[in-house]
């Protein structure tokens, strides 16, 4: 997995400032006040986007079936959705500024600050892709808008404003757009820390404000909820029974696990790249391509398990709690459907469409571990807590980060697990450093400030 970090390009120059004195100079004090009431105006936005996703989402797959006269939703119904879906969002890519943001199939990515110039495009994509129930997650492109809007926000101020302050509060901007995303300000703090490498003097720089902002994006988010009363859009804990103390079995099945996770996503990986070279040449016709065949793996699923399409269609955000809760009801047979037909799709989402990676590799790792745990010497908690680190490791190459969501995500039984967790991610890490080499080199250099 490659980030590339808007403060490098290639191998940027040795940090000579000292970090002290510029956490005490007037101007990062500026640039504090700054950030902060960024993140109040970055957080509504976010919240009223992920609104309209929601909202858009209701009524294409409940009430407008309804609306056109079928008694209950086709299980074709799908299939057309998402093919208006691949259309609209090749038109978008194809036709306005920019590339409507990063290509999913290559990772957790950036290419550096958003310019505003890019943020119809990304805004237009990514939300027709996850209102139409393409299998990818809001954080890449709240990420994205966040960061434009920053951007934005220091050139309207001060058209001549040094780079530093537009990496500060553009970074600010990506902070409070994912700030209860993840479940916690933390969660997406270390998202965007370890994905774009950050350390240092710009660590020191971005960090300050950018939990400023994700603290008060926070507070915005809850005080929206509280005032309009639809959810805070969070990825939230199941109710889950406390884990116990681990056993040696478990230690073995967490090897086992981040292997069958590494070996998976690698599949997956190599699978959404392939197709996405194709569908580069021919955005426009392929893309809607692409929506067809989520909505015939789709159909296929519902048809084989008579179980809802929710759970192959979207990001898997809401779906993953409910999963775990009522995993005693799935049998092995339909989880193994399950993860075939959304894998697949997953894949396809990301060669053409916009969106973000996270919340579908979650999904796909609970679904193992849940089905490797009707095996002896595994539990439900633990086998899903397993597989969400070492599949989000797998898709995203974020140790880290993929530990932290795993741990938070199942709440106080998730702290017990750590340990297995930690054990799947380094062997799910480890392996896809072999089956997907990097293409740039290991070494990490100190970013320019």
């Amino acid at each position: 997995m490659r980030y590339r970090s808007a403060m490098t390009d290639g191998v940027p120059p040795t940090v000579t400032t000292d970090p002290t004195a510029i956490l005490r100079s007037r101007q990062y004090a500026v640039l504090l006040v700054f950030g902060s009431m960024l993140g109040v105006l970055v957080a509504a936005v976010a919240y009223l986007y992920l609104q309209g996703v929601s909202e858009a989402q209701q009524y294409v797959f409940d009430t407008l079936p309804e609306d056109l006269g079928f008694d209950t939703v086709p299980s074709w119904w799908s299939i057309p959705v998402l093919a208006i879906s691949g259309l609209l969002v090749g038109c978008t890519i194809h036709f306005l500024p920019g590339t409507s943001g990063h290509e999913p199939a290559e990772g957790f990515t950036s290419a550096g600050a958003v310019e505003p110039i890019d943020l119809p495009g990304i805004v237009i994509a990514s939300f027709t892709t996850l209102a139409l129930g393409v299998v990818l997650g809001p954080e890449a492109p709240l990420i994205a808008i966040g960061s434009g809007m920053g951007v934005l926000a220091v050139r309207l101020v001060k058209r001549d404003a040094p780079a530093q302050a537009t990496l500060v509060i553009g970074a600010a901007g990506s902070f409070a757009a994912i700030s209860t995303l993840l479940g916690s300000p933390l969660a997406g703090a270390f998202l965007l820390m370890e994905a774009s490498g950050l350390g240092g003097a710009v660590m020191s720089m971005v960090l300050v404000p950018g939990l400023f902002a994700a603290g008060i994006g926070s507070l915005i988010f809850i005080g929206l909820d509280n005032w309009v009363g639809v959810g805070t859009f969070s990825l939230t804990a199941p109710d889950v029974t406390p884990a116990g103390t681990p056993t040696v079995a478990e230690f073995g099945w967490a090897i086992v696990i981040g292997l069958s996770a590494a070996v998976f996503g690698a599949a997956i990986s190599r699978l959404a790249r392939s197709a996405q070279r194709a569908v580069a040449g021919r955005r426009v016709a392929l893309t809607p391509v692409a929506g067809v065949v989520i909505g015939l793996l789709v159909l296929v699923f519902v048809e084989t398990t008579d179980r809802s399409p929710a759970n192959v269609l979207f990001s898997g955000q809401d779906q993953l709690p409910l999963l775990i809760e009522h995993a005693a009801d799935w049998s092995v047979g339909a989880l193994v459907v399950l993860l075939c037909c959304k894998g697949l799709a997953y894949a396809a989402a990301l060669s053409a469409f916009r969106g973000g990676p996270v919340f579908p590799g979650m999904f796909l790792g609970a679904v193992g571990g849940i089905a490797l745990s009707h095996l002896p010497g595994l539990e439900t908690i633990p086998g899903a807590a397993m597989g969400i680190g070492a599949m989000t490791v797998a898709m995203l190459g974020l140790p880290l980060t993929s530990v932290l969501l795993a741990s938070s995500f199942l709440s106080g039984g998730g702290l017990q697990l750590t340990p297995l967790i930690i054990v799947a991610v380094g062997v799910s890490y480890m392996t896809r450093a072999y089956l997907i080499p990097s293409d740039e080199p290991s070494t990490v250099s100190a970013a320019v400030a």
